[in-house]
């Protein structure tokens, strides 16, 4: 690497010498009957090469959007969260030489009152390095992957059973908005969600008391 480096390497040349280092990530960790790569561990990998080669990635927030979910728990608690949508922009900055390399990305966290912005920040950051650097993961979302107790889903198979988990769909899911939207338009039930996402009974109680708001909002 150091013959690389006084080579004088332009940003992307760099990038792209982080990326031969950064090949793959476990899943170090469960919540809920699932595994996720923690942002531990990415940063763990990656921040090293970044000071190597001197690069900076500047993380901005462009604009914040919050909306209140409530819904029941399976004991029949009612419960309150933010959702909240963060459009942000990341930009590699080679110390060196000045170069930028400017990134927008969107992420949605969902979370206590006071943690739904920071929840939508370290996911955003998290993935934001899996996609860039192209890191190997199961499924488009490494946090949505069940664990080999999963349901069997139609797509390729995976694990003992034959079966590849399903992703999860939660609020923060990319497609949770378009699914809501389909089920409130008619073009899907949220049975046929059911049967291609894994929805939980507080995220199905979410989706229904969404639906249902759009419904009134079209009627009214």
């Amino acid at each position: 690497m150091a013959d690389q480096k006084e080579k004088k390497l332009s940003l992307y040349q760099k990038l792209l010498m982080i990326q031969k280092e950064v090949t793959a990530f476990t899943k170090d960790e469960r919540g809920n009957n699932y595994r996720y790569t923690t942002g531990n561990q990415v940063l763990g990998k990656i921040r090293p090469l970044m000071n190597e080669y001197g690069l900076i990635l500047k993380q901005e927030v462009l604009s914040v959007e919050n909306e209140r979910m409530d819904y029941k728990t399976s004991r029949g608690k009612e419960k309150s969260e933010v959702l909240t949508s963060a459009k942000q922009r990341f930009t590699w900055i080679d110390t060196e030489s000045g170069e930028a390399d400017v990134n927008e990305w969107h992420a949605n966290g969902m979370n206590d009152w006071d943690k739904g912005l920071g929840s939508a920040l370290t996911y955003a950051e998290r993935y934001f390095l899996l996609k860039y650097f192209h890191v190997p993961t199961d499924e488009d979302d490494p946090d949505a992957r069940q664990d080999n107790q999963g349901a069997p889903s139609n797509t390729a198979t995976n694990g003992s059973n034959g079966a590849r988990p399903r992703v999860k769909m939660t609020p923060s899911y990319n497609g949770w908005k378009g699914a809501v939207n389909a089920v409130a338009s008619g073009n899907y039930t949220i049975n046929q969600i059911k049967a291609k996402y894994e929805l939980s009974e507080r995220d199905e109680a979410i989706m229904k008391n969404q639906v249902q708001k759009l419904m009134e909002g079209v009627n009214a």
